[in-house]
């Protein structure tokens, strides 16, 4: 990526004892501190073009819910704002993904001054060199903290997630290039949200999320961590179709929001998150503040295997996806401990 750097920053060199450091590089920031914003990467041959799409900002209220739209032009010193999206408020949960030589965005929900929250069905596209999201279709079940894949350039599956009032099984597929709908093979778990994972080829791996459990009686339901992994390969001849089978758990206790993305030597890595599942503020929904990880682990196809990678420079969570390029993995965003929103963004390598 053509970008400018700026100083390597003390903190990139630190770790906890005993646990490696993963060397990372810091970019331009966000004009303004963001989580829980949707985030992709559209690559142009040498070129990668960064965006952060709505999210949270500092304040963590309703208020501070944002329609904000960011590009990381090649090349750029700072990053440029294009126009808010689409929408009749700012949102949260959304996803994001690349496809077909555009940034897609999907859903996520609103909230209102009562806490109400609604799921949004919109899906908008926007190409480098436009200043603006463009509506495209709406999904057939509107979904958000949903895990969002991409095969073969064109299909984008969203997997489990979140409608208005609990969670969903479906698999439902975009198919970028006629703008129709499918059902793939359903999500074979518990309905989740808040899960991370990614593709590659035509084979996924995603894990962990948040599971409803609804009590015998009348009290209310509680909001619960989901240690399941599931692998799914996609039938090469039908890509609806889904051949799900149960993965072993990563190591340590199941995680809320991590970022994660498939990569190109055949591993699905995951980076951060939090052990205390949250409402969008932070606060855990036991009522405890949940405090951000800061390692990162991948599992290979190949071997089957789970490998502890290291440490990212901070520890951070309430992301929406962990954009690759080029043996690059980008954090945008997120927040750290004591709920802090921030306007970080840097970029790492793993061993391969």
């Amino acid at each position: 990526m053509r970008v400018l750097l700026i100083a390597l920053a003390v903190f990139f060199k630190t770790t906890d004892a005993g646990a490696q450091a993963i060397p990372a590089e810091p970019l331009p920031g966000l004009p303004q501190a963001a989580s829980n914003n949707a985030v992709t990467l559209v690559a142009s041959g040498d070129d990668v073009y960064l965006y952060s799409f709505l999210g949270l900002g500092s304040g963590k209220t309703w208020r501070d819910i944002s329609s904000s739209v960011f590009v990381l032009n090649p090349g750029a010193a700072s990053w440029t704002e294009l126009a808010a999206a689409p929408g009749p408020a700012g949102r949260l949960a959304a996803s994001a993904a690349s496809a077909a030589g555009a940034a897609w965005l999907f859903g996520g929900y609103t909230v209102s001054a009562d806490g109400s929250e609604k799921s949004l069905a919109g899906v908008y596209r926007i190409r480098p060199g436009e200043s603006e999201l463009q509506w495209v279709t709406d999904m057939p079940v509107p979904v958000e903290d949903s895990v969002v894949l991409v095969y073969q350039d064109r299909y984008i599956y969203l997997v489990s997630g979140w409608h208005d009032l609990g969670n969903v099984n479906l698999v439902q597929v975009l198919d970028t290039q006629t703008l129709s709908w499918t059902q793939a093979t359903p999500w074979p778990g518990t309905p989740v949200f808040g899960h991370a994972g990614g593709l590659i080829g035509g084979q996924m791996l995603i894990c962990d999320g948040v599971r409803i459990r609804y009590p015998a009686d009348d009290s209310p339901r509680e909001f619960l961590s989901s240690n399941q992994c599931w692998s799914g390969k996609i039938d090469a001849e039908n890509y609806r179709r889904i051949n799900w089978h149960p993965v072993p758990p990563h190591p340590g206790a199941a995680r809320y929001r991590m970022a994660a993305t498939g990569d190109s030597v055949q591993r699905v890595v995951f980076a951060g998150g939090s052990v205390n599942p949250y409402n969008f503020n932070g606060i855990g929904y036991n009522g405890i503040p949940s405090e951000a990880e800061k390692s990162v682990f991948s599992y290979g196809f190949a071997s089957g295997e789970w490998q502890q990678q290291g440490d990212l420079p901070r520890a951070t969570m309430d992301h929406r996806g962990l954009p690759y390029s080029g043996g690059w993995y980008y954090l945008i965003g997120g927040m750290q401990n004591l709920q802090t929103v921030v306007p970080d963004v840097y970029r790492f390598r793993i061993d391969p």
